[in-house]
């Protein structure tokens, strides 16, 4: 599947990559800004650079186009993404770029890499409650419905989030994640629904092994392939479809 394909059954597609750290990342405002000034060399339409927190810093394009690119630096991690990416290859050879420069712009070795996350994320949106719609829609034929079955039940909390091992020594993990929008109330206040969208996302992560040094690009090509494959064969069919059917029959209600 391509981004276009997947941008048709939601209504924004988000294709990140995380770079996590042992150790904190530099500080000093000549290193941060030499970074994004290299990444701005290779990407001019990244022109907006603000400081998000403490410690935390972003450069983007401009997100009134409906689709963009970012780069961030947290305290210890290192973020690349694009929102609603034209085609992956534009958005890897973004992520690329940031795993061969940090070594040398941020010092982060092979030694300092936690881990590294491949995230591809779906936003549908829906002004209605979130959790209805994923109760009825992944959860209507399991055991967690029999709740919904008693009187004047209805879901209000339902953003399951699910951690699996893709691998022996558990190095490779996969994080399948929806995440309802629409907020817990207090007892005897009105339920509201939300202007955000229910968020699905799917996340790839790689620890480094520990008996041999850990390869970043290596890695990061093939949780990409993995993360394509997973989407194509197990999330659309099984999260996405019943999501956007739910949501359709819902809204002609």
């Amino acid at each position: 599947m391509t981004p276009n394909i997947y941008r048709s059954l939601c209504d924004d597609f988000f294709l990140d990559m995380y770079i996590n750290t042992q150790l904190d990342l530099p500080t000093q405002r000549d290193t941060i800004l030499a970074f994004f000034e290299r990444m701005q060399k290779q990407f001019p339409s990244m022109g907006r650079f603000y400081r998000h927190e403490k410690n935390e810093y972003c450069l983007e394009e401009n997100r009134d186009l409906g689709h963009y690119r970012w780069i961030s630096l947290e305290v210890d991690r290192v973020g690349s993404g694009f929102v609603n990416p034209p085609n992956f290859e534009e958005a890897y050879s973004q992520d690329r770029l940031v795993i061969e420069i940090v070594p040398y712009m941020l010092g982060v070795s092979h030694l300092d890499i936690d881990s590294l996350d491949v995230t591809f994320t779906m936003d549908f949106d829906y002004a209605g409650s979130h959790d209805e719609v994923i109760a009825e829609a992944l959860f209507g034929s399991t055991p967690f419905s029999c709740l919904l079955e008693l009187p004047s039940a209805r879901p209000i909390g339902f953003s399951p989030t699910v951690v699996a091992a893709l691998s022996d020594d558990e190095c490779t993990q996969a994080r399948i994640s929806v995440e309802s929008k629409t907020s817990v109330y207090d007892p005897g206040e009105k339920r509201r629904g939300s202007d955000d969208a229910i968020s699905l996302s799917l996340t790839i992560r790689q620890y480094p092994r520990a008996d041999e040094k850990f390869d970043a690009l290596k890695s990061f090509e093939y949780q990409c392939s993995l993360a394509q494959e997973l989407m194509a064969e197990k999330i659309v069919p099984n999260f996405v479809q019943p999501l956007t059917e739910i949501i359709a029959q819902k809204r002609l209600t």
